[in-house]
């Protein structure tokens, strides 16, 4: 094989980059503002949020103070600020176990909260920085990213205790479970690489290369298509990725540090929230995407939320006119 092969997958990625570019060029509002809802504590760090729309719960990891914050969608009403949650990340509310599952770094563990009383019931120790966190319902485990411990933590939903720690060879970003395959999904961020697991068997299966990836932390998978979403905080990219044939299909330039997506499966819309502000709106064409434009939503907008019954998008600020604040935002189209 000649050294140019190696260079081809990138020379696609390039060309499919400067396609995307020229179709998302500005025009009119994607979004339009519905509420701004104050959020208490601090201006500081929001991480990642988790809906229950059939409860109309919103939880909240407010990372810089330590507290998950819960809201009543339908009220629009902060209910609940739970605390001693340390620099808690990722998110889960897992609404037939009537639990919420919390990475807590801080302290290298993921608490269990009841839904009902909102008291915790359990902390589990799983490593260095738990992250990500994806449900598996058929086998009832709790997948983690441990970020920086390059692993992801196995845990019983049942009993609350830790089953495995499966190495992933580099540093691990969010994990997404697929119900079709049953598989769990994993970005290595250090690898450029998304690493399939058997939940079952609680190992690796394969691993797919993406080219042209640089940090690829933020992951969404939809199941109908099997396709899985990449976002990419090193180079600003998201990629298309089919699950069946295992390769990327398309890139296209989102915000500066992307992080968590959004997916309206009714709809078909995805969006994709950066840290720098502005969010990306695609639509599903197909087995792939087209990109809508982009819209500045507010500084540290890398959290967003949807509803899939009413099609709201909502976004934990970390500081709007020197305090935190939830936007909630409609599709204007």
């Amino acid at each position: 094989m000649g050294p140019d092969m190696h260079l081809r997958p990138l020379c696609l990625l390039s060309l499919l980059l400067g396609l995307a570019c020229q179709a998302q060029a500005a025009g009119p509002d994607l979004l339009k503002a519905v509420a701004d809802i104050p959020l208490p504590g601090t201006s500081s760090r929001f991480d990642y949020a988790s809906l229950d729309p059939g409860a109309h719960r919103l939880y909240m990891n407010h990372m810089g103070a330590g507290a998950v914050v819960v809201l009543d969608t339908a009220r629009r009403k902060v209910v609940a600020v739970l605390k001693g949650f340390p620099r808690c990340t990722g998110i889960l509310a897992v609404p037939s176990r009537h639990e919420v599952y919390v990475s807590v770094p801080g302290e290298g563990a993921v608490a269990v909260l009841d839904t009902t009383t909102l008291k915790k019931v359990a902390r589990i120790k799983v490593g260095d920085f738990p992250d990500g966190i994806a449900f598996d319902p058929d086998d009832q485990r709790v997948f983690v990213s441990d970020e920086s411990g390059c692993q992801v933590a196995v845990l019983d939903a049942r009993t609350h205790r830790l089953l495995s720690r499966i190495p992933m060879g580099g540093e691990v970003g969010n994990t997404q479970y697929d119900p079709v395959s049953r598989r769990i999904y994993s970005n290595v961020q250090t690898l450029g690489q998304l690493v399939v697991i058997d939940p079952g068997a609680m190992k690796v299966v394969d691993r797919i290369q993406l080219p042209g990836a640089k940090g690829n932390h933020g992951l969404l998978i939809d199941p109908e298509h099997h396709l899985a979403f990449a976002a990419c905080e090193g180079n600003s990219v998201l990629l298309v990725v089919d699950l069946e044939t295992r390769k990327v299909t398309a890139a296209f330039p989102v915000g500066r540090d992307p992080d968590v997506l959004a997916f309206d499966p009714s709809a078909g819309r995805l969006v994709v929230a950066s840290e720098a502000g502005p969010v990306t709106v695609f639509h599903e064409v197909g087995r792939t995407l087209r990109a809508a434009g982009s819209q500045e939503v507010g500084r540290n907008a890398h959290i967003v939320a949807v509803d899939p019954a009413t099609h709201l998008l909502y976004f934990p600020l970390r500081g709007w006119r020197g305090h935190p604040v939830l936007r909630i935002m409609a599709p204007v189209r």
